[in-house]
């Protein structure tokens, strides 16, 4: 099946990882992509959109406010540097360089690699991150004992990649952050309630606009509006070099619109029968065991999880690189390949993408 990518002599990608940056993150709608062209055929106040879109969006979320960027990474960044220079042009046009007050404490098994490195793209705020507690076991006094003069904010990353035991809950941080007069920053970028961490009493929340609301490019910072006031102040310092088009922002907006009428009961019947699909049609094959599972953090999310048994010729690195080869590239979620397993998942599955993932399975692991 050919598309613009093939007419340019790339492979065709199967996207059975997920809402991955590196494949693109989500497919666009046909409003949303009609939202997007309209947008780029016409002329606005830029400034006077983002204030605009930033009041409609903090409707469906329960902020005060929201700041668009250009990702959920420029929204870390960004709402670090709002923490630390404020309003204050001076200090803005200073950062990334300012010593001081500019450390921002998180649980050390959310200091995570998302493709990046979290602590990266706090440094490019000007902030020094402080891993509090080890990766394993953060309590609330490991956080407090971290808090010093220099302290400027919190952070709780609620991800799949974070060590998820032992981890302290996120209303014990927001105890912490009342207690100690501090603002907290939930990085909730691949989340799929856009409403609950503001209930909950963070500060502000980051997210992806083109992961659980696949949207273009783009992410948003939501929450109290004197600290949301800050996090667009750093446009015209370091935000410059993030910035957002008008067709972004535009698309960003009715990507959200329609997300508040999706049927998420039947998306997830959909995604299963999907899997069931794929399952059915590799019972056949003796050397993997085929299981439907859970998101590990607890979204309403399944996936296939394949575990390349013992007896099979191939181990689970070299069935994900042959998925990957050839004219038909199939990426699946490999993070635990080296450990004999990985998965399928279904939400960036389109056309006839579960026939093809059976056929090379089958290809690959009877060769």
């Amino acid at each position: 099946m050919e598309n613009i990518y093939t007419k340019l002599g790339l492979p065709r990608v199967i996207n059975g990882s997920g809402k991955m940056t590196y494949l693109g993150v989500s497919t666009l709608s046909q409003g949303v992509a009609n939202a997007f062209l309209e947008a780029s055929q016409n002329y606005v106040i830029v400034d006077d959109l983002i204030n605009t879109l930033g009041k409609r969006i903090s409707q469906f979320t329960g902020g005060e406010d929201t700041c668009i960027t250009a990702s959920a990474s420029a929204g870390i960044t960004i709402a670090v540097a709002g923490m630390i220079a404020k309003d204050n042009l001076v200090l803005i046009e200073q950062l990334p360089h300012v010593a001081g007050k500019n450390q921002v404490i998180l649980p050390k098994g959310h200091a995570i690699n998302y493709g990046t490195s979290i602590t990266t793209m706090i440094g490019l705020g000007g902030g020094v991150a402080i891993e509090a507690g080890q990766a394993n076991m953060v309590k609330k006094e490991h956080i407090i004992n971290s808090i010093n003069d220099n302290t400027v904010a919190l952070m709780y990353v609620k991800s799949h990649h974070c060590v998820q035991k032992g981890i302290l809950s996120i209303a014990e941080m927001v105890e912490i952050s009342k207690e100690y007069n501090l603002p907290l920053i939930i990085d909730a970028a691949a989340e799929e309630d856009i409403q609950k961490y503001i209930k909950l009493g963070a500060s502000l929340v980051i997210y992806s606009g083109a992961k659980a609301l696949a949207g273009p490019t783009s992410g948003f910072i939501t929450g109290k509006s004197e600290l949301i006031k800050f996090c667009k102040a750093q446009y015209k310092g370091i935000g410059r070099a993030m910035k957002v088009s008008k067709e972004t922002a535009t698309a960003l907006y009715q990507a959200i619109v329609e997300y508040q009428d999706l049927d998420n009961v039947a998306i997830v019947k959909s995604h299963k029968e999907t899997l069931n699909f794929i399952k059915k049609n590799l019972q056949g094959l003796d050397t993997i065991s085929v299981n439907v599972v859970q998101d590990e953090a607890g979204r309403e999310i399944y996936r296939l999880e394949i575990t390349v048994k013992e007896n099979s010729p191939k181990n689970a690195l070299q069935v994900v690189s042959e998925l990957k080869a050839g004219n038909i590239s199939i990426h699946v979620r490999d993070h635990y390949a080296n450990v004999g397993y990985f998965f399928i998942d279904p939400r960036g599955l389109i056309n006839d993408d579960k026939e093809m993932i059976v056929k090379k399975l089958k290809e690959i692991l009877k060769k």
